[in-house]
Parts: C-alpha cells; sequence; structure tokens
C-alpha cells in the first residue's frame, strides 16, 4: 500500500471521527438525527444511541422504570429518544388515554414496528389488524361474546376445570401439606378452559405434571415479541441465533408447534362439520362467518382469530388470578371481608348450577371492588402503544407528529398519585364504593384496564365471570399462605406474568 494511500484514508478515518464527533455533541442525550420536541419532558439518554441502553438495563422491571420516570420527572407526559425504535411520547394522563382510544381513536393505528414484531403470534387477528380488516374481525367477535347467550356455557366450562383443580390438585396438596405453584394451576386452568371454548379440544394442561408443549411455545413467542419492541437488532439475533446456537429451540421451532396445534384442529373441525357434527366452540362459530370481502375465512384467518382469543381470555386471566390471590394473602382483612361476602352468597348447590353461580356473582359488590381494585395495581395488559397517523394536540397540549409512537401505561398509571391520590399504591377495594355503598366504574380514560372507545375488550364480562368463578369457589373452599423467602416479581411481557412463580400452602377452609 503506498503512501498516498495510507494518508488519504488516514485522512477519512480523520474526517470521520471529527463528524462522529460532531454530531455526539449535536445529538449528546438522544438517538442521532432525532430532533428535541420542546415543551415535552424527556428522560435523557446517551449520546447518539439515546436511551436504547437505558431501556436494555430496565428490561426486567421495565413497569416500575416506567412509573418512576414519570415520578422522577414530575409529569403525566413524558418521551424518550432510541436509536433503532425512534420517539416514542408516554403518558398516563387520562384524559390523553382517552383521547388516543376514544377522541381521536381514528388516528391512531397499530403501528407497523407493532405489527412486524407481533406477527408470529397476532398474525392478522385483531389485536394486530387495523382498519377494515379489524372492523369485520371486530364485528363477527360482538355477536360470539354475547353473554347472555353464551353465560351457560362460559360459566360450565370454567366450573368444570375448577372442580378439577380442586379435587385433583388442591384438595391434594391441603391433605398432605404440599407446596404448588398457584401462578403455574392458574395459567393451566385459563389455558384449559379457553383452548377448549376456542377449539373445542381437550388440552389437559391440569392433567399434566409436565410442560403443555403447545403453552410453552405459546409463551415463548409472546416473551420475544415483547423484546423485538425495544431490541432492535432482532432480526438479525434470530436469524444467527440457530447458526451459533443450533441446540436451542428457535422462535421459528416454536412457531411451527403453535401452527401445527392450530391448524391440525381446524382441519379436524372441518371434517367433523362436514359430517354434520355440531359444536358451540369459537372455532367453528367462526368458520361460518364471512371477512371483509365476504368471503369464509381461511386457515391462516381462521388460526389468528382464535390464537388471539386465546391470548385475551387464557393470559389476562391467569395473571389477574395469580395478582388477585397474591395480594388477598397479603391483606388479611380484605380476604376476611371477601370470604364473608362469599358465605353469606354462594352455597354449594349455587356452586353446582351455572347460571345460579352467574346470577350470584352479579350482586356481590366487594368482589367486583377487590378485582376492580387488582387491575388497577397489576393490569393484565400493563402498557400499549399505538402510531399516529397525522399531527395532532393531546388535550394536555402535547403536540403528536405523523409517525410518532404514542404510549401508555396502564401501570403507571394506577400507581400515580396525580390521578388516583396519596393512596395509589395502597390495595384498598374501597375506593370502587361510591356513597350509597355501590360499586362503580372508573372513567375509561382513568381506568383502562380493558382498554377503551371502539377497541374496548369485548370480553370484559366473560374474563370477569372467570376470574370470579375461580375466586369464589377457591376462597369458599380454601385459605392459601404465601411460601416465605420467594420473590413474587413479573416478567414484562404482553401481560404480566409472574417471573418465578407464585408458591404457596393451601389449607381446607
Amino acid at each position: 500500500m503506498s503512501t498516498d494511500t495510507l494518508s488519504s484514508l488516514q485522512t477519512l478515518g480523520l474526517a470521520g471521527v471529527a463528524t462522529l464527533a460532531a454530531l455526539a455533541v449535536k445529538y449528546n442525550d438522544r438517538a442521532i438525527f432525532d430532533e428535541h420536541r420542546p415543551g415535552i419532558p424527556y428522560r435523557k439518554g446517551y449520546p447518539l444511541v439515546g436511551g436504547l441502553p437505558i431501556l436494555l438495563k430496565n428490561r426486567a422491571n421495565a413497569h416500575d422504570f416506567f412509573t418512576q420516570n414519570f415520578e422522577e420527572l414530575d409529569a403525566l407526559t413524558t418521551t424518550m429518544s432510541s436509536i433503532g425504535i425512534g420517539r416514542r411520547i408516554s403518558t398516563i394522563d387520562p384524559a390523553n388515554i382517552e383521547h388516543i382510544l376514544k377522541n381521536n381513536f381514528e388516528n391512531y393505528a397499530k403501528g407497523p414496528k407493532f405489527q412486524e414484531a407481533f406477527n408470529d403470534l397476532f398474525g392478522h387477528g385483531i389485536f394486530n389488524a387495523n382498519g377494515s380488516h379489524w372492523k369485520y374481525q371486530r364485528k363477527a367477535a360482538s355477536l360470539i361474546f354475547n353473554v347472555k347467550n353464551f353465560r351457560d356455557e362460559f360459566t360450565r366450562v370454567f366450573v368444570k376445570e375448577m372442580e378439577y383443580a380442586n379435587k385433583h390438585i388442591f384438595d391434594k396438596a391441603a391433605e398432605k401439606r404440599e407446596i404448588v405453584d398457584f401462578h403455574d394451576i392458574m395459567f393451566r386452568f385459563t389455558l384449559d378452559s379457553f383452548v377448549l371454548l376456542g377449539f373445542g379440544v381437550e388440552i389437559n394442561g391440569l392433567k399434566t405434571d409436565g410442560k403443555v408443549p403447545f403453552a410453552e411455545s405459546f409463551d415463548a413467542i409472546q416473551f420475544n415479541s415483547s423484546w423485538r419492541m425495544i431490541f432492535p437488532l432482532w432480526k438479525v439475533s434470530e436469524t444467527m441465533k440457530p447458526i451459533l446456537f443450533p441446540w436451542q429451540t428457535s422462535i421459528k421451532d416454536h412457531v411451527k408447534i403453535v401452527d401445527g396445534f392450530a391448524y391440525e384442529v381446524i382441519a379436524k373441525r372441518k371434517k367433523e362439520l362436514a359430517e354434520g357434527q355440531k359444536f358451540k366452540d369459537l372455532l367453528s362459530r367462526f368458520m361460518s362467518t364471512q371477512d371483509e370481502n365476504g368471503q369464509p375465512l381461511d386457515d391462516v384467518a381462521l388460526r389468528d382469530v382464535i390464537l388471539n382469543f386465546i391470548v385475551a381470555g387464557r393470559d389476562t386471566t391467569a395473571v389477574a388470578l395469580s395478582w388477585t390471590f397474591y395480594n388477598l394473602m397479603l391483606h388479611p382483612r380484605i380476604e376476611k371481608k371477601l370470604v364473608e361476602e362469599i358465605q353469606e352468597n354462594i352455597t354449594d348447590e349455587i356452586l353446582q348450577d351455572p347460571a345460579a353461580l352467574y346470577d350470584a356473582i352479579k350482586d356481590m359488590n366487594y368482589a367486583h371492588a377487590v378485582f376492580y381494585e387488582v387491575l388497577r395495581l397489576h393490569p393484565s395488559v400493563p402498557s400499549n402503544i399505538k402510531y399516529a397517523l397525522n399531527d395532532d394536540v393531546f388535550p394536555d397540549g402535547t403536540h403528536i407528529r405523523k409517525g410518532d409512537y404514542v404510549a401508555w401505561s396502564v401501570y403507571g398509571l394506577g400507581r400515580s398519585t396525580k390521578v388516583w391520590g396519596p393512596d395509589a399504591k395502597q390495595f384498598r377495594p374501597e375506593r370502587w364504593f361510591d356513597a350509597n355503598g355501590e360499586v362503580r366504574r372508573e372513567s375509561q380514560g382513568k381506568w383502562p384496564a380493558f382498554h377503551a372507545g371502539p377497541r374496548i375488550c369485548l370480553g370484559q364480562q366473560l374474563a370477569t365471570l372467570e376470574s370470579l368463578v375461580a375466586i369464589v369457589t377457591l376462597l369458599k373452599q380454601y385459605k392459601f399462605t404465601l411460601v416465605p423467602d420467594q420473590e413474587i416479581t413479573y416478567i414484562p411481557t404482553v401481560t404480566i406474568p409472574m417471573a418465578n412463580g407464585m408458591k404457596v400452602f393451601v389449607e381446607h377452609r
């Protein structure tokens, strides 16, 4: 190599270093080429990469990190700039949340990054869809998620699965003084319930001591989808992993397991229906619906619809039940009061009659207040994000630009003293009672536990029903006590599952 060539390379190198240094001075606290957004309190990051290292460092406790972020910046709306992720504006202002989800609903969609990150799990199902594709699914689902038409069937399934868990798991644990993982059992209970309601098949999670392959892969895909939202190089990572670690199960392998299960059930059901058999499950009902073009749903669409339903029902309900019993075990006064209401309203005969149980639960005010309070502090879907299609202004004056991702932390909202008062972080079901002693709901913006606006959760009454069936049934028969010296915390994914489970002792009441 000649002296002139070396000199040119050195000059280029010095110029590159100088350019990088100049850029680092200009973008000293945010992602490169991302301009400041005046008027929005922001979390300062590192030169050129912005907040990405901070997000990765706080990945394990993401929801508490964002809650702390709002508190430290003393604001209900904040922003952060991270390389590879772009500008995100986060809010816990109830008026802003209601604006995004309800008042200016048409301006906020599932953005391309969200859709790509969650495509393996949601496909083109209702959680990932926009526009007309979302509207037809919503319309079809609204006809199916009718509590009046389905309360007996849904309650019957919930009672059936709960009875099995009681007889074969909790009774045994109480008699032998064995420790059980309550969180794991709730996931098995809801998996069995919602796969039966969704696909019309018995997956027998409660009857299996080991892992259920479908559930294991389902969970792996969920966790990976959330990771994709904050790790810009996820495509490179997922491409290289099978090469570098061929002995490990890849995401593609997990997708094959989930898809294989779904498509096998769909093929079997089509054959059964052709033979004239009758079914009440959601898969069979969606097979008779049409898409936005008036065409029957193909196998991929059926797969997406039902897997979205299972995410909505199985995971959200399992985590809600786990956090409910966790809080009850920490607050004996509240548990005692709830048990007294159960004893007054639920007899052994009512437990055996799904319709009577449904009617009895509807009038149990304290049980509902406990459940609402759990979802305030431990929302099943702790955060969410949308993509701005056009410029906008939030009610608090925050200017939103086309292409911005706007996020709201349901977890942080529930813990905000500015929104919920000085006792925001306390578990206090009494806050849900009005002056007349009736349980009331807060506004959708202040309590978006079931989302809000046109996309509000269709299954919220069914999720509440299943949860209260389990709560009532379990507390009437058993007392649970936390095993000492265990860390109860969460995994940041689509929902808020417990990272290490929740070990408990069980006693007959």
